[in-house]
């Protein structure tokens, strides 16, 4: 095994990270800001998975989950950076692995250019970690699906021209009861509703779409009928290994802040770092970081090896979503009442931190995973 990065990747690291914090100079400390598309596909994000015969970086799952923890080191503005991993992650890939070429062709140069926005739409109003009892319905006609349901938290739902979309085909299927689609933003029956109020991750506008008796032809089904489930899980090991390398870098963002910040504060007579509980903090966050960084690698090394990745998947978004949690909220604590200014902007960490438990599966659900990939 080695642990150090090529030379390739140093330098795509560096400049990634210089590029990553150039999309947030306009923004106001603690602020947040529409995504400017064209913006994040210059910076390779959006199409970093994709073979360049289709307009993208052509990389694997290792060399892309790098490029994401250096953009999360460089950029403030995790919601940007989720925004561009929702869109490749959980609706680009999809389209990669399992859409046909006519849909590769179609689709994919838009996508990775920033022409085209991409919005998954799987969970809903009542089906959020049970993603395999969904009420949305598409019903077989001829020349293709009428699709009747309402998503939520459909990540740039807002903005997207295309949705990744999953329903119900067969609800006796079990495992194969579901059916993907890319359904395009203007189909007769789809309606976008407005950008919900998040507390976190707030430049990454999520909302409800919802579609009744929206007809989409038989050539937008993304794989076959009845194979939603596959393509859903497979985009999760890429979501849940690749985007969460964005935790990765914004937890190394936090330690170089606190570290400056506990050598140049003093209290009681001397500086904070030189205060036991403080450095002992310290060293807990940079440990947290380092073995979710060994179990995120090894589960995109999975990846890129043709293997199954579900169990380092999930121990990999098990352990850094925590571990991202636990650092923003130790920061808060080593800044003590800065951390509450926005100026500082150590609270928007923690706002940006705190859904990370929860999307792409919770943690709990994450253990679930894990127990069953045991044989439990």
């Amino acid at each position: 095994m080695d642990f150090r990065r090529s030379d390739e990747q140093e330098a795509r690291h560096a400049w990634m990270k210089d590029a990553a914090g150039a999309l947030t100079e306009a923004a106001s400390p603690g602020g947040s800001r529409t995504p400017d598309w064209p913006a994040l596909a210059a910076t390779g994000l959006l199409g970093a998975a994709v073979p360049q015969e289709y307009g993208g970086g052509g990389l694997g799952a290792l060399d892309t989950a790098l490029l994401y923890e250096a953009a999360g080191e460089g950029c403030a503005d995790t919601g940007l950076l989720f925004a561009a991993a929702a869109h490749l992650f959980a609706c680009v890939r999809p389209l990669v692995e399992f859409g046909s070429e006519r849909i590769r062709k179609a689709l994919l140069p838009a996508l990775c250019s920033g022409e085209l926005v991409a919005g998954n739409a799987m969970t809903e109003p009542d089906a959020g970690s049970d993603v395999s009892h969904l009420a949305t319905r598409a019903t077989k006609v001829e020349g293709g699906y009428l699709l009747d349901g309402v998503k939520s938290f459909v990540s740039n739902g807002p903005v997207a021209g295309l949705y990744v979309t999953y329903a119900t085909t067969d609800p006796g299927g079990a495992y194969f009861s579901t059916t993907a689609f890319a359904v395009d933003r203007n189909s007769p029956g789809l309606v976008v509703g407005p950008p919900m109020e998040k507390t976190g991750l707030t430049s990454c506008q999520a909302g409800r779409i919802a579609f009744t008796r929206c007809f989409v032809p038989d050539d937008r089904v993304v794989g076959s009928p009845g194979q939603g489930r596959l393509v859903f899980e497979t985009s999760m090991e890429w979501e849940r290994s690749c985007l969460f390398a964005i935790y990765l870098g914004q937890q190394e963002r936090l330690i170089g802040q606190c570290v400056q910040h506990a050598r140049e504060r003093s209290q009681f007579g001397k500086r904070l770092a030189d205060h036991q509980a403080v450095a002992d903090r310290l060293a807990g966050m940079r440990l947290r970081l380092e073995s979710g960084r060994l179990l995120l690698h090894r589960a995109c090394a999975e990846i890129d090896d043709g293997e199954d990745a579900s169990l380092w998947a999930a121990l990999a978004k098990l352990a850094v979503s925590e571990a991202a949690v636990a650092t923003a909220l130790d920061a808060a604590r080593i800044f003590g009442g800065r951390g509450h200014l926005t100026e500082y902007g150590i609270e928007q960490q923690v706002r940006d931190a705190l859904p990370a438990t929860t999307f792409s599966g919770t943690s709990d659900i994450q253990r679930r995973l894990i127990a069953r990939e045991m044989g439990l």
